[in-house]
This record gives structure tokens, sequence and C-alpha cells, in this order.
């Protein structure tokens, strides 16, 4: 199993369009496609709605998407040719609760692509693609804590001046690492998705005893995880 990790550091970034864009590129992959969201307190995890709820039920949801015609992120990834879609759900600060749940659902995947910055505290993947945008001023503190993890920056093409307007956050911890610029409508260029190819066969001939996911870890406050 080949593990592919996207995240970016603001909404809106193009995100979910690379994962789309790179699962209709390589669809001899037959990926399983995993779309990470993470609620604030007020909104329940089941569906996103306003919600007062505090139970346990409603801290963690996972659903496969069946429709690729609803015009979801996920339908969006099922549409684009993956075998299967998953939208995860959890509070903010309950995705290691999550993470054995995630497991189960993906071990019999042929390779994974996840729309993620969390979920690298809890995975090795083969490849972590950051997507970023220098005119969003926006960065997650997420996004900023595995910056410098990235194998490679996918540049947003806005047409606009290539100045960041995100302060607080050096480029130098991405200093040297391979660049690709991306652009509606295609977004994904040959470029890149050679450079994809060519990083997954590279890892499919890794020491296969090295694990993909984390038997430990920390949680989403940095707080150290026993051993699952």
């Amino acid at each position: 199993m080949a593990i592919v990790v996207v995240g970016g550091h603001s909404r809106s970034v193009g995100k979910t369009s690379v994962v789309a864009s790179l699962i209709a590129r390589l669809p001899q992959r037959n990926w399983t496609a995993c779309k990470i969201t993470q609620f604030g307190h007020g909104f329940c995890s089941a569906n996103g709605e306003p919600c007062d709820c505090q139970t346990d039920e409603h801290t963690i949801a996972i659903s496969a998407e069946r429709d690729p015609n609803t015009g979801t992120d996920s339908a969006r990834f099922l549409a684009a040719g993956a075998v299967r879609s998953l939208w995860v759900r959890t509070r903010i600060g309950n995705l290691a609760e999550a993470m054995p749940r995630i497991r189960r659902e993906i071990d019999a995947a042929e390779n994974v692509i996840f729309e993620s910055n969390s979920v690298m505290r809890f995975l090795r993947p083969d490849l972590y693609l950051t997507v970023l945008d220098h005119g969003t001023a926006d960065f997650k503190e997420s996004a900023r804590l595995f910056l410098d993890r990235a194998d490679a920056v996918l540049l947003r093409d806005s047409g606009k001046d290539l100045t960041p307007q995100w302060s607080q956050v050096s480029l130098k911890l991405v200093a040297g690492k391979p660049r690709f610029l991306i652009a509606p409508p295609g977004l994904v260029g040959d470029d890149l998705v050679a450079f994809v190819e060519q990083r997954l066969a590279t890892a499919a001939t890794a020491d296969p005893s090295t694990p993909l996911l984390r038997s430990s870890g920390r949680d989403d406050k940095g707080r150290l995880l026993a051993d699952r």
C-alpha cells in the first residue's frame, strides 16, 4: 500500500482539486480517497451542522460516499475515479481517537490518498504534498507544524504577486524542496504526475518492514499517545 497526503495552509487553496486531479491522472493506482474534516465546538461531527451535543457518539463520524454526483468533496473523488471515498469528521482534538477506525477502513486498500494536514501526526506517508497560495494570508497551525516534512510544494498560480501574504512563517522550511506550479483547469501538470509516480515507485522498493501507520504518536494537542 502506498500512502499520499495532500495538505495546505488554508481553506480554498486547491487541496481537494489536487487530490481529485491525482486520482484522475493515476487511475492505475485504484485509490481509496479519505478527506478529514475537523469541526470546532458548536458543530456536530456526524453532519457538520450547528449542534449543542457533547456526547461521545458525536465526536467522530466516518462515512463512505456512494454517489459521485452530489457535489461534495468526497463525491468529487469518486467522480475522478477513486474506487472508494471516505469522509472522516472529528471534533478538533479528537483525530487521535479516530485513527484506529481509519486504519480499519483503509486496511484492504491498494493505495490511499488523504486530504489533511493533521493526519501527519499519525502517518509516515510515502509522499506529503503541501499546497501554498501566496495570496491567502491565513496559515493553519497544522500546516506550519508539518511544513518541513513536505516532499514537495505546490504553488497555486493565482495570477497575483507571489509575495507571501502570511506572516511568521518562513519559507526556509521548504528551501530546496521540489516546487510545482498548479493552475486551473487541470491543476496537476505532467511534471507533478511524473514526480509522484517516481516517488511511489521508489517507495515500492523500500524496506517493507517500515510501517506507514504510526503505532504511537501525539494527539492533536501534542500529548504522547500510548501504543495502539
